[in-house]
């Protein structure tokens, strides 16, 4: 079987991996100079950041998938980070949030007295819940829609209470708002806003404190290093600076595609990417309006010495989140006074700057608007910048010896779906059954994988979704092989 994968984010490297390791020939169609879509590195002068995730989660889920289509984990040196990060409000406080049950238990009572039965609750509320969602929803594909509306998936959604939204669901465990925001504002995560995300998306919270965050030694796209000389050394063919500009059909199926106007022939394409703007290359669109996630504004940084912080991540909250999410995802407009994400690495990795120097990261969460200029956006960082020498780091300018900002308008051109940083959005009609499938048409031999398909967005969940394609196509196959025998 001759495959071609459209697109080389993590979802398209694991895909070919997996077809590899059947002994199918594959050929990676890339139209950047690197695999890796979102894991990607920003670098200048010796300075070398994560352009894109950062946090790493559902660590045990990363190796099991790894070691399914058998990359040497020792590759891949993950250190966990405890505790995990600091909330700062703009009342002066900090609560700090732990994997570290106990300590977690202790920040509450010592910030919110009272509150840590609530959190044990909470923990063992959700325990159960990750273990059925991950089997009801993670693990398998949804291409016919009545293998979702089974009778045990309806009684699973409603022990997750997906009818919730996070935010309503944070509610229901804390009293303290400050404590509902630290429970409730991972949904930016994947671009999505605590109000109008469903509370299946609460397991990742959950999931901070159960499977803790980690840290990849290089930083986090070092992963899409590892992988690209796995595919190399495999004899997988990559083909770099590839546009594909379309892929035919003919009778029911996909006959091949075309790149710089010559056509390659193949028996299954795949397609890697934001699936509202892969769909275009069958030049057959679903007629479906799609809502991209929320956009990011990202500031990196190269620092003479080190900031003046003890975290490697932390979030700086503003005065009002709702308020903030009402302004990204409804008015969509810049915030007045948003919550923000920095990411200080060199505290725990040398490898990133030059000796005595490090590398800082910044990320803000905006909307996707048109209305919103390139000029605006880069306004707004360095109002965002003065917010870090306000709150963090009087020092700051003075420590800068590089910076690059990161709007939606790049995102836009490096093939996001309207410059949004996540995919869809994880509203409740683009998640599970609603969201694309790894078959999204009804051609015989097209498929799809990736952030905007079914299972969702988030590295370890794009991987899934990829190990999900994989044994969909191996359900196939078998259904194939037995009809021709």
């Amino acid at each position: 079987m001759n495959n071609a994968i459209v697109g080389g984010g993590i979802g398209g490297m694991i895909t070919a991996l997996y077809l590899n390791q059947k002994g199918e020939n594959v050929t990676i169609f890339e139209r950047m100079h690197k695999l890796g879509g979102r894991l990607a590195f920003t670098e200048q002068d010796g300075f070398k950041i994560d352009e894109g995730p950062t946090i790493v989660l559902l660590p045990q889920m990363i190796r099991n998938i790894l070691q399914d289509v058998n990359v040497d984990l020792s590759q891949i040196d993950m250190v966990q980070i405890d505790p995990t990060y600091p909330l700062h409000f703009r009342d002066g406080t900090s609560f700090h949030k732990w994997s570290n049950v106990n300590k977690q238990k202790e920040e509450i009572e010592k910030h919110f007295p009272g509150e840590s039965d609530h959190f044990s609750l909470y923990m063992k509320d959700m325990a159960d819940r990750f273990e059925k969602g991950s089997k009801a929803f993670l693990e398998q594909p949804f291409v016919r829609k009545r293998s979702f509306w089974t009778r045990k998936n309806v009684k699973t959604l409603v022990k997750l209470k997906a009818y919730q939204s996070v935010k309503n669901q944070s509610k229901k465990y804390f009293q303290a708002k400050k404590l509902q925001e630290a429970f409730s504002l991972q949904t930016l995560y994947i671009g999505g806003s605590p109000e109008h995300t469903p509370a299946i998306y609460s397991l990742v919270p959950f999931s901070e404190h159960q499977h803790g965050i980690w840290y990849i030694k290089g930083g986090y796209a070092h992963l899409a290093e590892v992988l690209t000389d796995e595919l190399e050394k495999r004899g997988v063919t990559i083909e770099y600076n590839a546009d594909v500009q379309e892929v035919e059909l003919s009778k029911g199926i996909a006959t091949s595609l075309t790149v710089h106007g010559e056509k390659h022939y193949f028996d299954r394409f795949i397609l890697n990417g934001d699936f509202p703007i892969a769909e275009k290359l069958v030049n057959k669109t679903t007629n479906r309006s799609y809502i991209p996630s929320s956009g990011c504004v990202l500031i990196y940084l190269g620092i003479e010495g080190k900031l003046n912080t003890n975290y490697v991540h932390q979030f700086f909250m503003g005065s009002d989140l709702d308020q903030q999410m009402d302004e990204i995802f409804v008015q969509k407009k810049l915030p007045e006074d948003p919550s923000f994400y920095l990411f200080h690495p060199s505290l725990i990795d040398e490898t990133l700057a030059p000796e005595g120097k490090s590398v800082a990261y910044m990320l803000i969460p905006v909307p996707t608007s048109k209305e919103i200029s390139k000029e605006e956006y880069l306004a707004f960082a360095d109002k965002m910048l003065h917010e870090i020498k306000e709150r963090l780091d009087e020092n700051i300018y003075n420590k800068i010896l590089w910076k690059q900002v990161r709007t939606p308008f790049e995102s836009k051109r490096d093939g996001l779906f309207e410059g949004g940083s996540f995919g869809l959005a994880p509203t409740l009609f683009q998640s599970g059954v609603f969201r694309p499938q790894v078959k999204p048409f009804d051609y015989d031999n097209v498929y799809a994988v990736g952030a905007s398909i079914h299972p969702g967005g988030g590295v370890p969940i794009v991987m899934q979704g990829a190990k999900v394609l994989s044994q969909f196509l191996d359900d196939e196959d078998a259904v194939n092989n037995s009809q021709l025998s």
